[in-house]
């Protein structure tokens, strides 16, 4: 079974940065989509970043020139470098393996989360 630990998370300041990072144990790469989603507090769980099955990327409008994601396909890991944090970034930081095949999307798996929190 797919396991995701998310770790990086944390304090920080408006205007600073921080970098997530997933590490995926367990997993066939090429069979899953993977990403990154958020839950702010009284809030639906968003799409943050997400590579697409082609290995392009998707982000949401509001962290596109602010946030990166990016990979290490040796490592199973993922990161998300996330700079210019504002206070509305505050949220748990979840990360997402989604399988490429929409027939298994009973396969989906979600990390434990981290909360990134942006406050002065």
């Amino acid at each position: 079974q797919v396991q995701l630990v998310e770790s990086g998370g944390g304090l920080g300041q408006p205007g600073g940065s921080l970098r997530l990072s997933c590490v995926a144990s367990r997993i066939v790469a090429s069979l899953y989509k993977m990403g990154w989603y958020r839950q702010a507090p009284g809030k639906q769980r968003e799409l943050v970043a997400a590579f697409t099955s082609g290995g392009s990327t998707n982000y949401a409008d509001s962290v596109k020139g602010r946030f990166t994601i990016s990979r290490d396909n040796a490592k199973n890991t993922i990161y998300l470098q996330m700079d210019s944090l504002k206070p509305e970034d505050t949220a748990v930081y979840y990360c997402n393996a989604d399988p490429v095949v929409p027939g298994l999307k009973y396969l989906e798996v979600w990390g434990q989360g981290t909360l990134v929190t942006v406050s002065s």
